[in-house]
């Protein structure tokens, strides 16, 4: 659930540059939320090659639900290229924190390498992001940005991101300081948690960073995403309020960015109690994992949407008004208004025609009329479902450029803006209710004679008029027999009226079908109606629940009916305005008949 862009943009980052397809996905799901606050948004991929960034093994891991594989130890926790800018650095010892390397280092003035001769495990434990601070009084710091072997492993050259000043040269160097890169973020060097000292382990604590290291996702390189302190190596490991503490489960409950396997070095398997952490032998190295390999798979297919839009199918599991169709084709537009809005008769499904239809489709006259109708006639008829006529031209202030995006986000947001100002059974169209948001200009403005078509097809073409802005200018279903439930406004009604009734109805299930309980159900449901007549949804209603439509028989077999006759209120599609010219002594009660 998002309701604000900027929670779309914090959750699904931002739109691709180059990848069209997931910009119009992105924008149609902006372009609603700035009518509405509240859209149910899935991101779907390519399973058959998109995969999550790895410590060195990418692999897919579809979602939450899915088991992380063993075959390696830290994951992306999405799919995808993004991934790939991940890190994670784990410190789990008051050595990992920071320690003091009192060994032979030289380094010039001016120079931005220290070489370094020591011992194999103290040069291993500079990791590339630690500070080392040196020179008198160690007063001189800075971040290592590569180290490499001269010498065996026992004397390294390390470059730093700035120049060695003249102070800290020459004997100043004899030892460096070298810290954990992220200690910032934390309070204390870990040792042991206070369940673990309970439970006699020694050095289960560990910290954990994760961050935006090539800054991808943030626009900064070396962004701290996501910190978890105190976090225990042990299994059975609780928080002081008794919540679980093991770093797998951790991580993998609450990061939004990192899941982790069982399968870790950190991870010995072992229970806290009586547990020595210390002796695991890379507990006194930091260690930085970065994550590679993701990939965003190539373009989703029709099938790919269809197994996400699914996800809505059942009214039981998940409550929605409007489904948005994006950049649609038969395939799609079809499962959608057959499958699912169909099926659950509590929604309306918005679509746009396809984008070659309507953008640069100018080959002759009217193309785009045509191209638009012959899309609509390989659509079902529906009441469920509405179509509007084209996408419009807005500006990516993500990648500063201008891009075309359908249309049908905005036209379920002139519902949802209806919904708020006024009440679901008015109309969405026209000039009091229709403007449309965030255009630059319409693939394709139809014509008066254009729309006249579109319209008697059940497509409600959207106008941009000089002046006036960029309006809905009509208001019909997809159904093509006419009936009161062509029309918007009758349709949402209804779906209102009988999720309304059908929710306080459940109260009549297994009570007795008797006067009382018909009663009951009459004096519940007519002041509701009454309501609705009142704020001009319904013109009048008739509620008949009694011994005529409860008969015996229907008493017999465990049913209880109520009919309800709803006369809807309709909205004004045409204009006629007759001008007489008469003479100036003319009574005009003389001409103007009277009723």
């Amino acid at each position: 659930m998002v309701d604000s862009e900027d929670r779309l943009l914090n959750i699904f980052q931002k739109p691709s540059a180059t990848v069209a397809s997931a910009a119009e996905d992105f924008f149609t799901a902006a372009n609603f939320l700035s009518y509405g606050n509240a859209l149910n948004v899935v991101r779907v991929v390519n399973t058959s090659d998109a995969l999550n960034a790895a410590q060195s093994t990418a692999a897919l891991i579809k979602n939450s639900d899915s088991a992380v594989p063993t075959t390696d130890t830290w994951y992306a926790k999405y799919p995808g290229v993004l991934g790939n800018s991940l890190s994670v650095s784990v410190c789990s010892s008051a050595t990992a924190w920071e320690q003091t390397i009192t060994k032979q280092t030289t380094g010039a003035a001016g120079a931005t390498t220290l070489t370094v001769t020591s011992n194999a495990a103290d040069l291993a434990s500079v990791q590339v992001g630690d500070v080392i601070k040196f020179g008198p009084n160690y007063v001189q710091d800075a971040v290592v940005v590569s180290k490499v072997s001269n010498g065996g492993n026992t004397v390294q050259t390390i470059t730093i991101d700035r120049k060695i000043n003249s102070n800290a040269a020459g004997t100043g160097l004899a030892s460096f300081k070298r810290a954990w890169a992220y200690q910032g973020n934390f309070d204390q060097a870990p040792g042991t948690t206070v369940n673990g000292v309970a439970l006699g382990a020694s050095g289960d604590e560990a910290h954990i960073a994760i961050v935006d290291a090539n800054g991808a996702l943030t626009g900064t390189k070396g962004a701290v995403l996501e910190t978890y302190s105190g976090v225990s190596l042990g299994s059975d490991a609780k928080t002081e309020d008794g919540a679980g503490n093991f770093f797998v489960n951790v991580i993998n409950q609450q990061s939004a960015y990192i899941s982790v396997s069982t399968n870790n070095i950190l991870d010995s398997g072992s229970a806290l109690s009586g547990t020595d952490y210390t002796t695991n032998a890379d507990k006194p190295l930091v260690q930085n994992y970065p994550l590679s390999g993701g990939n965003d798979g190539t373009a989703v297919t029709p099938a790919n949407k269809i197994v996400g839009y699914d996800l809505f199918k059942s009214a039981e599991d998940i409550d929605i008004s409007l489904i948005l169709g994006g950049n649609a084709d038969v395939t799609l537009a079809t499962h959608l208004i057959t499958s699912i809005a169909e099926s659950r008769k509590d929604c309306i499904v918005v679509i746009s025609p396809e984008k070659a239809d309507v953008v640069n489709n100018t080959s002759y006259a009217g193309k785009e009329r045509d191209d638009i109708i012959a899309y609509r006639d390989t659509l079902p008829s529906s009441s469920y479902a509405v179509m509007d006529s084209g996408w419009k031209y807005q500006y990516d202030k993500y990648n500063d450029i201008y891009r075309y995006i359908p249309l049908n986000a905005d036209t379920a947001g002139l519902m949802v803006q209806t919904d708020l100002t006024r009440d679901p059974w008015f109309s969405p169209a026209g000039y009091n209710r229709g403007n449309v948001k965030n255009a630059i200009k319409l693939a394709y403005n139809p014509s008066k004679g254009d729309r006249d078509q579109l319209y008697k097809k059940g497509v409600n073409p959207v106008v941009t008029f000089p002046g006036q802005g960029t309006v809905l200018f009509g208001d019909k279903t997809m159904l093509s027999k006419p009936s009161a439930f062509d029309r918007i406004n009758v349709r949402r009604l209804f779906i209102v009226l009988e999720k309304a009734i059908a929710t306080a109805s459940k109260f009549t299930l297994f009570e007795f079908n008797d006067e009382f309980t018909r009663s009951q159900f009459t004096n519940l449901v007519v002041p509701f109606l009454r309501d609705v007549q009142g704020r001009r949804g319904i013109t009048d209603f008739q509620v008949v629940c009694d011994g005529t439509n409860n008969t015996g028989e229907v008493i017999d077999r465990n049913e209880f009916i109520g009919d309800i006759y709803i006369k809807p209120a309709r909205s004004i599609n045409f204009i006629q305005l007759n001008f007489v010219a008469v003479r100036s002594g003319v009574e005009f009660s003389e001409i103007v008949g009277r009723a």
